[in-house]
């Protein structure tokens, strides 16, 4: 079977607070969700009715059980999410201050079990066979991941579609100069580039997101998408068609996660065959949609509550 969605990268567990706009250390209660950048994004295309799966490593402990339960829920296919033991499954905590301030707590020491991804253990084949394959700046930034991670996409050799989320996490880097080489070589296997202001300057050098979109066409990809906030997200493709498209207007709780949805929703619309800007549209409404909610994994919108967002102009 090919599935239409392969991704590789982060998982854990999100234990985010819930209440808002409190401290964590005057917190009190929290609840517990599927996470990770990569696995988000599954979870996301899942739920517009994609086929999926994730290639991933978790602890051998309570946590990872959870997990793999949780991908079953979701519809995501967990057959490549394999137990590492003596590490423990990631948690991540968060601390929501509405409508910007999400700062995020990562306990992955002394390793994360994503970062142990062999690339003796991949399934290449099935890799190559996706509709599109999915991959992150985290992996990059330790091995065995790295090495996995550019084998993958060695292997895959930009059959399909092949999308590099730049995900710069400065947390697990020395500097972004450390980074860039390794990013500058995933591009060359890559058809898409998605990033936001910050993680395009660390994959290019350049801010300024026409110039820095112009850039990662220039590395290799076809499709370059910059994620620009407040301001929307502009994308340019390697033909010259470009389209810049406002958010949509939203009262955010959360704002981790929507970058997910965004992810799903590109995925979703790519596999369709649609234009540019409805792509565009759709993957923000999709992104707001997120922002609008507490949770993550399972706050992922449908595509009726994506199109009625969209027909609404606004998350109502």
């Amino acid at each position: 079977m090919a599935y239409d969605l392969i991704t590789m990268g982060r998982i854990g567990v999100d234990l985010y607070p819930l209440q808002t706009g409190v401290p964590l250390p005057q917190v009190t209660s929290f609840g517990k969700f599927l996470g990770g950048s990569a696995t988000n994004v599954a979870v996301a295309a899942a739920r517009l009715g994609r086929s999926t799966a994730v290639i991933t490593r978790t602890g051998d402990d309570p946590f990872g059980t959870y997990l793999h339960e949780a991908l079953r829920d979701f519809g995501v296919d967990d057959r490549w999410v394999t137990p590492v033991p003596g590490l423990p499954t990631p948690v991540t905590f968060c601390e929501v201050f509405p409508p910007d301030d999400f700062p995020l707590y990562f306990y992955r020491r002394p390793k994360a079990p994503d970062l142990e991804i062999d690339a003796h253990e991949l399934d290449l084949d099935a890799i190559r066979e996706a509709r599109l394959f999915w991959v992150t700046g985290t992996g990059l930034s330790e091995e065995p991941s790295r090495t996995a991670t550019l084998a993958a996409l060695a292997h895959r050799a930009k059959a399909g579609t092949t999308v590099f989320d730049l995900d710069w996490r400065p947390m697990f880097w020395a500097d972004p100069a450390s980074a860039r080489p390794f990013y500058k070589e995933a591009l060359r296997h890559t058809t898409v580039a998605v990033g936001n202001l910050d993680e395009v300057e660390v994959a290019t050098g350049v801010r300024e997101p026409r110039a820095a979109a112009e850039a990662l066409l220039d590395a290799g990809v076809e499709l370059a998408v910059v994620k620009q906030g407040p301001k929307g997200v502009l994308a340019v493709d390697s033909n010259g068609e470009s389209a810049e498209v406002p958010p949509l207007p939203v009262n955010v709780l959360n704002g981790l996660g929507a970058g997910d949805a965004f992810g799903g929703s590109l995925c979703d619309g790519l596999l369709a065959g649609r234009d540019l800007e409805t792509i565009m549209r759709r993957a923000n409404a999709a992104g707001a949609i997120v922002a609008s909610r507490l949770e993550c994994s399972s706050a992922m919108p449908t595509a009726d509550e994506i199109e009625a967002a969209l027909t609404a102009g606004a998350v109502l």
